[in-house]
């Protein structure tokens, strides 16, 4: 069985390297051929590539032992998806494949790793089992983690880039434009300084074409970004539209705030710098500092006083 198993993991890793090196190789080449020919470099259609396809089709049977039966359209996971950027109905297939194969191939590795370099616990051991389900929980959490730093990595690019817009929109407003257009035309002008949040205004537009509500479609502008300046901001223009107050000022006065906000978070990292050095340089620095100036008179003074004591 030991051997059946080095034999699966040889044989995965080689095929996803040679997978890697094939991607890595033909991959720009085709893309260099699109541009020459004018043509587009994403699925004509919007369609899901080929090879997604073929990747929700292999997770799809994994993803069914721990996908919810019901509920998911309204649970909270599902939001989270929302937040990261992933609106795609095969997401939540390939998160659940991915829980489960990563609970089963983290402990494979384990087992890899000990019975080859001989270290560890024995195989038979209540340790090894102990260890192997920490290791299979990991694994099953991973995706979480992953999911977790991709939320936070988006939120962070549309909280410094929600200000720009704003003063887009203020732009647009203040020259004439309705709301709906200022809108428009700031998803069309934020393609080349964030590509999330044009697409997150893009909805916003999409949901305004087919006859909803400016209300509801800021509402769920809010609840996808899951940001509290997003929220304060659908709140102020929800509340310009119903009283009739002057939408360009609110913007400004709005927009001004989330500067400085950001102004002051990035004074708050430059603050942490400091501290975060002081690690690096006990732990790495320092000692090769004290290598360098106290070797030289230490290995003099070996030298020197060693042979007098000896006599």
């Amino acid at each position: 069985m030991i051997n059946f198993l080095y034999l699966g993991l040889v044989f995965l890793a080689v095929a996803s390297g040679v997978y890697g090196l094939t991607n890595l190789v033909l991959r720009p080449r085709v893309l260099q051929e699109r541009l020459k020919a004018g043509g587009d470099i994403t699925q004509p259609g919007g369609q899901v590539p080929h090879w997604q396809e073929r990747v929700v089709q292999l997770a799809g049977p994994l993803a069914k032992l721990v996908l919810p039966a019901e509920g998911w359209e309204t649970s909270s996971l599902r939001v989270r998806f929302m937040n990261a950027g992933y609106r795609h109905a095969n997401a939540p297939i390939v998160y659940f494949a991915a829980k489960v194969v990563m609970a089963i191939v983290l402990p494979m590795l384990v087992l890899f790793y000990i019975s080859v370099f001989r270290s560890g616990p024995p195989p038979d051991s209540v340790l090894m089992t102990v260890m192997l389900l920490w290791v299979a929980g990991f694994g099953f959490f991973l995706p979480n983690i992953f999911l977790g730093w991709k939320i936070k990595h988006r939120q962070l690019e549309l909280f410094e880039t929600f200000p720009d817009a704003i003063d887009l929109m203020v732009v647009c407003v203040e020259a004439g434009l309705g709301m709906d257009a200022a809108i428009a035309r700031t998803s069309e002008e934020m393609r080349l300084r964030s590509q999330a949040l044009a697409d997150e205004l893009h909805l916003v537009m999409l949901e305004l074409r087919v006859g909803g509500t400016r209300e509801s479609a800021l509402r769920n502008l809010a609840l996808r970004t899951g940001l509290e300046d997003v929220n304060a901001l659908v709140t102020l223009l929800i509340q310009s539209d119903r009283f009739g107050t002057n939408v360009a000022e609110a913007l400004r006065v709005h927009a001004d705030g989330l500067r400085n906000r950001r102004h002051m978070r990035a004074e708050e990292a430059a603050n942490k710098v400091p501290v975060k050095l002081v690690f690096p340089l006990v732990l790495c620095i320092f000692p090769a500092l004290m290598l360098v100036l106290a070797g030289p008179p230490a290995i003099t003074v070996y030298r020197v006083l060693f042979p007098v004591f000896s006599h």
